[in-house]
């Protein structure tokens, strides 16, 4: 008998937020959704290994493509974090991943003005309105809302 892995389907409703913490690290709880989803082909819109994954990918030092199988096998969110633990190749201290996963909330654009043309350009598109949005993480969370119905 096949058994059946929980995953949030993403056509129907955002993963979870980036700031949502699993072992204190923003962006892994979303990452994980995003690869549940897309294992089983109800990823929609949304991309695992995104460059905002890459970000707790390079913090952590883990393979991305080992993470997805160790999805496969239906892994609940705590045995990840386990496995994340035991396969990075930078180990984190508590007293790091808090800074990192402040710091990645608070992170705002990095690049040149075309860069920042572009991201104005994208908020644009959701709101005409909405000066307040001014983190990846506050983009990316009311691009999410207005994906799904939502008025910006």
């Amino acid at each position: 008998m096949k058994t059946q892995h929980y995953f949030t389907d993403l056509t129907q409703r955002p993963p979870r937020s980036f700031r949502v913490r699993l072992g204190n690290y923003v962006v892994l709880a979303r990452m994980l959704d995003k690869g549940r989803a897309t294992l089983a082909g109800k990823n929609g819109e949304y991309i695992y290994n995104s460059s905002t994954d890459q970000h707790l990918v390079k913090f952590l030092g883990f393979d991305p493509d080992a993470l997805l199988k160790a999805l496969a096998t239906g892994k609940g969110d705590g045995e990840i974090l386990e496995w994340i633990q035991a396969h990075s190749k930078t180990p984190r201290s508590p007293w790091e991943i808090g800074p990192w996963s402040a710091f990645m909330e608070k992170r705002g654009l990095d690049g040149d003005a075309e860069t920042l043309a572009t991201f104005a350009g994208y908020l644009g598109k959701l709101s005409k309105t909405r000066e307040d949005v001014k983190t990846l993480f506050e983009f990316g969370e009311l691009d999410d809302y207005v994906s799904f119905g939502g008025k910006a």
